[in-house]
């Protein structure tokens, strides 16, 4: 199965290119941690030094198809108390910040990418509705 990543071409440098991604990241987590719905799941984050480096290289297997990321993003996620909200707002700082950092193709495709990763996220953790037509989230037992 082929990976669908862009193609560098003469404007890409690929150390360019990762320095933008790493920009990317640490700039949407400063807004998430400022941010009033964000902010406590982003503090709350242990060895965030860590976790930024892991990010990152998500996101540079994501956008120029390095190897550093094999893991798997969902498990951590399905551990928070997130709403469908959270979900929102962290697309809005992330479209924000893509298209702040990384070159117009670049940000399409990472907003691309993680508004399917958003869905797919959403899809299992809140696979059915309430009476009121709200998501309803499966217990995290």
């Amino acid at each position: 199965m082929e990976r669908d990543v862009l193609t560098l071409g003469p404007t890409h440098d690929p150390m360019l290119i990762e320095a933008a991604i790493e920009r990317l990241v640490r700039r949407f987590y400063e807004k998430g941690d400022v941010d009033d719905l964000l902010g406590p799941i982003f503090r709350a984050i242990p060895k965030l030094e860590e976790h930024l480096g892991v990010i990152i290289d998500f996101w540079s297997r994501q956008l120029i198809g390095s190897d550093r990321y094999n893991g798997r993003p969902f498990p951590p996620h399905w551990k928070l108390d997130l709403t469908p909200e959270h979900f929102d707002r962290w697309m809005l700082l992330f479209g924000e910040t893509a298209h702040e950092e990384l070159p117009a193709d670049l940000a399409a495709k990472a907003i691309e990418k993680a508004g399917h990763m958003s869905s797919a996220f959403q899809a299992a953790m809140f696979p059915l509705r309430g009476p009121d037509g709200r998501p309803m989230r499966l217990p995290r037992d």
